[in-house]
Parts: C-alpha cells; structure tokens; sequence
C-alpha cells in the first residue's frame, strides 16, 4: 500500500516533523490497537515496523522534495484493511506534516 502527502517543506523540516511525532503514527491504524517502532535508514527515510491485529507489518516513509510517500507492506489476508488504512494514513499524515 502506498500513500502519498504533498507538502511544501524542505526536506529537514519534513524529518523534524516526523521524528517528533513518531509516536502519533501508531494512531493511523483503525481501533489504535497498534504498537510502532521506527528508525531512520539514511535521512529521508524513516522504516517503521507495526504490530497490530496480531500481524506485524513492515513500512517505510520517503520523504521526497514535495511529498512524503507512506509505504506500508500488507499481507494478503490483511488486504480488506487497506481502504481504511489508506484513509486514515492520508487524513493523518496531512495533520503530522502540518
């Protein structure tokens, strides 16, 4: 699954943002049942790993010059999730970036 936020940041503004508010991330998932650990690959990209509805899911955010792109690899049986994570990834990020 991958959702894109445009953002008109530069790239240091947009890893402060994200590095501050990690923490808000484990609230994208619906029912906030989930538990995230993230770590920086370089300094665009931020990998997550989320446990949630007994399955851990492995994601990744880009930060590119004018979006930061939301990477989340979901599993086949968790596919029927994607719309409402997908929603929520977009309605929330915009609030993290802003």
């Amino acid at each position: 699954m991958r959702v894109a936020i445009p953002h008109s940041l530069d790239r240091a503004e947009v890893h402060r943002r994200l590095e501050s508010r990690k923490d808000d991330i484990a609230g994208f998932v619906p029912g906030g049942l989930a538990d995230i650990e993230t770590y920086w690959q370089g300094e665009d990209t931020m990998m997550m790993v989320i446990r949630a509805m007994g399955q851990q899911l492995d994601g990744r955010v880009e930060i590119e010059d004018s979006q930061c792109v939301f990477e989340i690899d979901l599993p086949p049986a968790l596919s029927f999730v994607e719309p409402m994570i997908g929603g929520k990834l977009e309605e929330k990020g915009r609030k993290l970036l802003s």
